[in-house]
């Protein structure tokens, strides 16, 4: 049986893998957070082939989540800087960051955000903003437009 390809599944998650779903990309993302929009320094702190940062960068390009700006002297010197597309995946870099400390952190090692303001160490959850409550399987449940539940 031949496997669906994410632009035939209707699911925002598939939609949303379509452009951020390879290693490399969240990573790039990630990184570009953190301050980090040069190749060289995005070769050198993702430890990446040049030229599969090539490809990547220009899939997040093309996908909307970057765009390349012009810096220095040279027509050929770029850095990267996030759109406001891609800068919506903070919160997604949020909660997959939250989760690696919980179920995968190496022992010994944790990483965690810090409120600026406060300098508390904070508890990342999703909110639904029209409630104010925190969202999870057993209060919420997916609904598709189509559904017979219409």
């Amino acid at each position: 049986m031949k496997r669906k390809s994410y632009n035939e599944m209707p699911c925002p998650i598939a939609q949303c893998l379509e452009h951020v779903g390879e290693w490399w990309s969240i990573l790039i993302i990630r990184d570009l957070f953190r301050g980090i929009r040069r190749f060289d320094e995005l070769t050198k702190s993702l430890g990446i082939a040049p030229n599969i940062l090539t490809r990547r960068l220009n899939d997040l390009v093309e996908s909307g989540i970057l765009e390349r700006q012009k810096y220095g002297e040279s027509d050929k010197r770029f850095e990267y800087v996030l759109t406001q597309r891609g800068m919506d995946l903070a919160p997604i870099l949020i909660l997959m960051f939250e989760w690696g400390n919980k179920h995968s952190a190496p022992k010994g090692v944790k990483s965690y955000f810090i409120n600026i303001k406060t300098k508390e160490i904070a508890e990342p959850v999703v909110i639904d903003r029209k409630t104010g409550e925190a969202m999870s399987h057993e209060t919420y449940q997916v609904h598709f437009s189509g559904d017979d539940n219409e």
